[in-house]
């Protein structure tokens, strides 16, 4: 994947000084869905940033004649995606449908502010600390930049696998238009909009949660989804704690390598590095991203669970409709439009919700045999550098009490 980053923010991109195996390099993704559709495949090889914004490329390759062309390629930005996501999510067809969550937006705060932390105390740190510290925040950049990246190209790939999304006419617009799509960002009315929206939501949640449900199989998944909600919730909380931990070793080697001048502990800071990036991104990502998508598939049964308030109002409206002779014809009919919607979205929720649980357990499985490979893998390098590490601690001491 080449990167470029904006020399205004004065963070260059640099090959990492340990070169990774072609296995390794595969293996450093975010894994969520793995059904791609050969017939349509998308990726993001290139990617910019300039100061605050991210300007993809999104390639894609397709064999299908909807298409103009079979291989192509378009700039986009992170608004662009979001203009997408809401697309679909107000598409009243797909309400039957787990939506994937849109990417979160780009955030390089952190990396920035250390930076500019780095500068300011330069004049009390040694050259070798200094350069080493900045290159380390380098790195951190770069991670946060190659994450931004792959979970945007991770949205695309949910959609493109879809069946029914991947034939959507906005998204073909989004993949296929060469131009500039001109989405311009939420002004302060429509964001207060979609606030009030979903405290509406909230509101008509409890009162729709009261009705009794009519199929075992919707009871068990909102009982399912709620659980491992909150559990999914503490473990990414937990997750993000041991990488900060990993980091913070990571950096104090920094301070010792530095004072020791040695090029061993120099090995324990890439290696200490090394195990936080995979941590990041093949399970604290990963929890990150279920936690986004549990609340899609939380959406899709309170879009089912209002279908099914309407449908029992329409029952009691058709009701009082035969008790006063009046409307009974429209009555009905309302009354069968609410039926075939809810039948309609617990047909299509049945299929959704299913797929959720089999790919949840594919991604994880793969994910976690993955970094538990590269944690072995790391572990080794770093009992050879600590086994010269303890020598070169020997001689020091012993040195000095001579």
């Amino acid at each position: 994947m080449k990167v470029s980053i904006s020399p205004v923010k004065q963070v260059l991109y640099r090959q990492p000084e340990i070169p990774l195996s072609k296995e390794e390099a595969t293996a450093r993704s975010v894994s969520v869905d793995l059904n791609n559709d050969a017939s349509l495949l998308i990726d993001i090889p290139d990617a910019l940033c300039e100061r605050d914004k991210v300007k993809f490329t999104v390639h894609t390759k397709t064999t299908l004649s909807s298409f103009q062309k079979p291989d192509f390629s378009v700039p986009r930005q992170h608004e662009d995606f979001i203009w997408l996501h809401d697309a679909l999510v107000e598409t009243e067809d797909y309400a039957g449908l787990i939506i994937p969550p849109a990417p979160p937006k780009p955030d390089f705060e952190s990396p920035r502010e250390k930076m500019h932390k780095l500068g300011e105390g330069e004049a009390t740190m040694t050259k070798e600390e200094y350069t080493k510290m900045k290159q380390e925040l380098e790195a951190e950049y770069l991670a946060v930049f190659k994450k931004t990246v792959q979970v945007h190209e991770v949205f695309l790939q949910r959609l493109s696998s879809h069946p029914i999304l991947s034939k959507d006419r906005n998204f073909q617009i989004f993949l296929e238009y060469d131009q500039d799509l001109s989405v311009r960002r939420k002004n302060a009315k429509e964001t207060f909009g979609s606030f009030f929206k979903n405290m509406v939501k909230s509101a008509d949640e409890v009162i729709i949660s009261g009705i009794k449900e009519v199929d075992d199989f919707f009871e068990q998944e909102k009982t399912f989804l709620l659980d491992y909600s909150s559990k999914i919730k503490d473990s990414t909380a937990r997750a993000e704690k041991m990488t900060r931990s990993h980091k913070n070793v990571a950096d104090d080697y920094i301070h010792i390598s530095a004072t020791l001048n040695s090029l061993s502990v120099d090995d324990n800071t890439k290696v200490e590095g090394r195990v936080a990036s995979d941590e990041e991104l093949k399970l604290t990502e990963l929890l990150r991203y279920y936690m986004l998508d549990i609340q899609a598939a939380k959406d899709l049964l309170y879009r089912r669970a209002r279908a099914l308030a309407d449908y029992e109002n329409s029952n009691k409206a058709l009701d009082k409709a035969r008790l006063k002779s009046k409307d009974i014809t429209q009555a009905e009919e309302h009354q069968q439009q609410c039926l075939q919607k809810f039948d309609k979205l617990s047909e299509s929720g049945k299929r959704e919700l299913t797929s959720f649980k089999g790919r949840r357990v594919v991604a994880f499985r793969k994910n976690l045999i993955e970094m538990a490979e590269l944690e072995i893998k790391h572990a080794k390098v770093s009992q050879g550098a600590q086994s010269s590490f303890s020598f070169l601690c020997l001689r020091f001491f012993f040195g000095n009490m001579q």
